[in-house]
């Protein structure tokens, strides 16, 4: 049995598929990659039970066949191949060999029996967005999703269409990013998905891509169909916070600034924090001006940064590392911070509307 394709079609793949293969595990299949051979194509699955990657490409086979060979071995030697094809051949006492050119390589496969099965995920409502639009939406707002294992669903981001919005949330005890846009044709849905899974879909995401992203969930899992690729992942399990309701109205003190002003500022103040030398950024905004402050053990900064305000002053506690975190997404040269005193949470947003929000939690200051 035997199968040959293109050398660099090969390659993208396993490096692609090779993404959602467990690294270490005491199940060697799952360090592995399934490779399904039928007429004219092979199929390429990798799975470490919460991931799955999934796609196929174009080669002269007549035969079918299923089996296992170990992801990083099979994607070293595909890729030290001299020539243009690679023609792979396969016993069925599972002796593989792999040769191009003046080039063999033997390997050893596993038994396809031993290779976790994908999950079904069957769906009448399959629902398409923009690449650039979805990627956009998921770098702006990932960012805020909790790190801590303590509460599993806001380890994940929040999916959430209705009348005509797609929603994108994360959030965790101390701060919120959501994204919105209006999408026509979505449908109702919500649902959380891991901040893991997709880092995994931004990779495959186009900046320049005109088809869309698809997606289908049962429920359980999910699977995103872009590119030739599709990722399997599963939902996470849980209630997630009522995100409409920790977004404050209107506020009694509304600063309008440059964003790179800002991130220079909150930069500056980086070089004094550390973890044994912690300090929030002092913020005082008055007199067309946000003047910063920052103190520890290793020494101070104090800044200013024009700001044009409206509202009361006020003199507020940030955390620098997450300022930092949401001017950096935030994709616009102007940003305005809305306050309503120094207890209070801050409101991130653009000029105009409110396509992102960012949510940040202040810092008792000590006088």
């Amino acid at each position: 049995m035997q199968f040959t394709c293109d050398k660099n079609e090969l390659c993208n793949a396993i490096a692609h598929v090779s993404r959602a293969v467990s690294a270490k595990s005491t199940i060697p299949a799952l360090e592995g990659i399934c490779i399904q051979m039928t007429e004219g194509a092979i199929i390429l699955t990798g799975y470490d039970l919460e991931i799955g990657i999934r796609t196929s490409i174009a080669a002269e086979c007549h035969d079918s066949f299923s089996f296992v060979v170990n992801a990083r071995l099979f994607g070293d030697m595909a890729r030290r191949m001299t020539g243009d094809r690679i023609l792979f051949e396969i016993n069925e006492d599972l002796g593989a060999k792999l040769s191009s050119n003046d080039t063999t390589c033997r390997i050893t496969a596993m038994s396809a029996e031993e290779f976790p099965a994908l999950p079904v995920v069957d769906s009448t409502q399959k629902i398409s967005i923009s690449q650039p639009l979805l990627k956009s939406m998921i770098q702006q707002s990932s960012f805020a999703a909790s790190t801590k294992e303590d509460k599993p669903i806001l380890t994940g981001l929040l999916f959430e269409a209705g009348d005509g919005m797609f929603y994108v949330v994360a959030m965790d005890r101390y701060r919120l990013a959501m994204r919105q846009e209006p999408v026509a044709d979505l449908g109702a849905f919500r649902f959380v998905v891991p901040k893991k899974s997709l880092g995994e879909l931004i990779g495959m995401l186009r900046d320049d891509a005109e088809n869309p992203c698809e997606f289908v969930t049962n429920g359980k899992h999910i699977v995103f169909s872009v590119n030739g690729f599709d990722l399997f992942a599963r939902l996470l399990e849980g209630q997630f916070h009522n995100f409409r309701s920790s977004i404050p109205g209107e506020a009694k003190t509304v600063a309008t600034m440059n964003t790179k002003d800002l991130i220079g500022c909150a930069e500056l103040c980086s070089l004094f924090i550390n973890d044994k030398n912690k300090s929030p950024m002092r913020c005082e905004f008055g007199n067309s001006a946000m003047a910063i402050s920052c103190k520890t053990g290793i020494g101070e900064v104090n800044d200013k940064v024009p700001a044009d305000l409206n509202g009361e002053t006020v003199t507020i506690g940030f955390s620098n590392k997450y300022l930092l975190e949401a001017l950096r997404a935030c994709e616009t040269d102007k940003v305005r911070l809305h306050m309503s005193g120094c207890n209070k949470v801050i409101k991130i947003t653009p000029l105009e509307g409110e396509s992102f929000v960012y949510l940040i939690m202040p810092i008792q200051l000590k006088n």
